[in-house]
This record gives C-alpha cells, sequence and structure tokens, in this order.
C-alpha cells in the first residue's frame, strides 16, 4: 500500500478534475488519499450508508446498483475508469444514493468527505468538472426513465448495449468485446426486463450477425446493425 502512496502525479494529471492543476496540488491531493483494492463482486460502498467517502477510480469497472422498494437490483450505470463515484455531497445527500460494486479488481482512491468543500474552493476546475459530471449523470437517469416509459424491450436493450460498446470497449477479431464481465441477468436489472426475454434477444440477434454473447461476455459484431435496432442516428457516439 505504501507504493501505491508514493505513484506519480501523473497518475491523476490527466484526469478532468484534476487536469487543471499544478504538480504541487495534485500532490498535495495524492498524499491526503487512502488507496485500496477491490476484488470482483466487493461492495466499495453500500447504498443509503453515510457517505463519509468520495472515490475516484483509477482502474477497473464498477456497477452502480439500486434497490427498489420490491427488493430488486436495478444497474443504474457503470463507472469506468478516470471517473469519480461517491460524490453525495455534489447533490446535496449525507447518504449514498446506491451501491457501488467492483466488477472486476479495481483500485480506487479515496477521500474523507470533510476535504469535499475543501477540494471544491481550493483547486481549479475541480468544482465545475465534477458538476459536469453530476450533469451528465442526471440526465442519464432522466433518459433511462424515459426509455423505461416509452420504448420498446428491444429497443431499450439494443441501446443499452450500445452504450456499453461505446463507453468501454476492445476491438477484436470479432468486433467491439465489452471490455468487463457482462451477463444476461445483468442486461435486464438494466433494461428493466426479464431474463427469458433478454436471452431470447441475443439469441436471435446472434443469428443476424449482430452480437455474440457467452459466459459474462457480449460482443458487438455489427454496431451499424445495432445502432438500428437502438433506432439511433448513425452518427451516435454515445
Amino acid at each position: 500500500m505504501s507504493s501505491l502512496r508514493s505513484l506519480d502525479e501523473n497518475l491523476i494529471s490527466h484526469i478532468p478534475p484534476f487536469r487543471k492543476l499544478e504538480r504541487s496540488d495534485i500532490r498535495e491531493i495524492l498524499d491526503a488519499t487512502t488507496p485500496k483494492r477491490f476484488s470482483a463482486g466487493q461492495a466499495i460502498f453500500e447504498e443509503d450508508e453515510p457517505a463519509e467517502r468520495f472515490y475516484l477510480l483509477l482502474d477497473g469497472h464498477v456497477r452502480v446498483v439500486r434497490t427498489t422498494a420490491a427488493g430488486d437490483q436495478v444497474i443504474a450505470r457503470h463507472i469506468v475508469s478516470g471517473e469519480l463515484m461517491g460524490i453525495a455531497s455534489a447533490i446535496g445527500r449525507t447518504t449514498y444514493p446506491a451501491s457501488a460494486v467492483a466488477i472486476d479488481d479495481c483500485l480506487v482512491l479515496s477521500w474523507p468527505t470533510s476535504l469535499w468543500a475543501t477540494f471544491v474552493e481550493k483547486y481549479d476546475g475541480f468544482a465545475s468538472e465534477t458538476y459536469k459530471t453530476v450533469g451528465k449523470r442526471l440526465s442519464e437517469a432522466n433518459n433511462h426513465i424515459l426509455e423505461l416509459a416509452t420504448q420498446q424491450v428491444e429497443q431499450r436493450v439494443a441501446r443499452a448495449l450500445l452504450r456499453l460498446a461505446l463507453q468501454s470497449s476492445r476491438n477484436t477479431d470479432e468486433g467491439m468485446e465489452i471490455d468487463f464481465p457482462l451477463t444476461r441477468q445483468n442486461i435486464s436489472e438494466m433494461t428493466g426486463t426479464t431474463l427469458y426475454t433478454v436471452s431470447r434477444l441475443l439469441s436471435a440477434w446472434e443469428k443476424k450477425g449482430i452480437v455474440t454473447s457467452g459466459r459474462k461476455k457480449v460482443v458487438v459484431t455489427h454496431l451499424g446493425k445495432l445502432k438500428s435496432l437502438a433506432d439511433v442516428d448513425p452518427t451516435y457516439e454515445g
């Protein structure tokens, strides 16, 4: 853990909330952080628990999960490397609005929430970039609610896979492989539909050469056809 503390300022200097800062400021920020590794499936923080820390995902992927009144889990979004999370203070909350669960092995930096006001006031660009992130996530949440209310299941599933492929994928011989474990159950929890329906759709799309899927793996093999199913402009880039 001590070796993590001594990492160079370049570790976060390219990340939007910190990229306007002097190296001395970044050094100060890194000296105040607590780095920690999380294994796949481990909760980084839990919904409704006191928001005592805020976090930066340095490496890995995180799934943001909310629990409904009926006890069902809903996947709200995915966090990729370089994103802040657990920023309850930015929306005036004292508890976390959702849980964050490591999808794969993750490296996370965190700071006490008591430092939030200091970061906002002292570090150039931190506040503006953070509130851009909040605005983007609120917009995504509103769009998601609208999709659930107005779109057919096939379109919702297509849009969910399209967003993930554009957000976090790697090019392979097969196509764009979403680069973290993703199950059909996960997709159903993202799109408000049943596991059976997701399985039926993916099987049909595989026959049409649009996707391939296996155990915890989804590859978009024809991006144009997936965009057509999602009913977005062919130039859509997320």
